[in-house]
């Protein structure tokens, strides 16, 4: 892979293809197209007891797109339990350039000023592709995940592609499925009509709750 732009990147993403790097420091990308795709049905996210406590706890202050830039740093520095990332230099700036176009976005929780975890994803029609996430708070990378549904749900999207299937995520409620079963999902998503901005409801636990618990 030589020359991507955002609008190629745009392109792979509709056809189920995305880029990752071997580690952060290889500057090469390659193309991704998952036998076995993983996603997280929008009426089918679980949220347990303690997690559904504390949302309504509202342990953090949960905000969309104010410092993208910060949370894909975040997520593609090495913790305790990831010594590997895929997140490089190259990866960063070119979601930095879909950001600003409007095409991907950031969900941040906050104690106080301190970014304490989020994820970011691409958004295509009614489709969210969910890249990566990160936490260094109890739960506040879950949490920004349900608001992330809420947020979805409430905006009509269609489908939330995770990617690739893990214990962690099985636990949120995803689902493994075939290649030929997720481009079903994905070809008429991306040519629907979806409104991520929509939702307001952030600061109202029980709005977050309703719409990230719809069936």
């Amino acid at each position: 892979m030589n020359t991507i732009t955002p609008q190629i990147l745009l392109r792979a993403y509709a056809v189920g293809i995305f880029p990752m790097a071997e580690t952060a420091q290889d500057t090469a990308l390659y193309w991704v197209d998952p036998d076995e795709r993983g996603i997280i049905p929008l009426n089918g996210l679980h949220i347990s007891r303690s997690l559904r406590k504390q949302v309504r706890r509202r342990p953090f202050r949960v905000s969309v797109d104010t410092v993208f830039d910060q949370v894909i740093e975040a997520c593609g520095t090495k913790v305790r339990n990831r010594k590997v990332t895929w997140i490089n230099k190259r990866i960063r700036a070119l979601y930095g350039q879909l950001h600003k176009m409007g095409c991907c976005h950031s969900v941040e929780c906050w104690q106080d000023a301190e970014l304490v975890g989020g994820l970011y994803g691409v958004r295509i029609g009614a489709a969210f592709f969910g890249e990566s996430m990160f936490s260094r708070a109890k739960d506040a990378s879950k949490v920004a995940l349900v608001h992330l549904v809420a947020r979805l749900n409430a905006g009509g999207f269609q489908l939330l592609d995770a990617q690739f299937m893990n214990p962690h995520l099985a636990t949120l409620g995803a689902v493994q499925m075939s290649r030929a079963d997720y481009q079903k999902l994905l070809e008429p998503a991306i040519e629907a009509i979806a409104d991520f901005k929509s939702f307001s409801g952030d600061g109202d636990a029980e709005q977050v709750l309703h719409y990230a618990e719809r069936r």
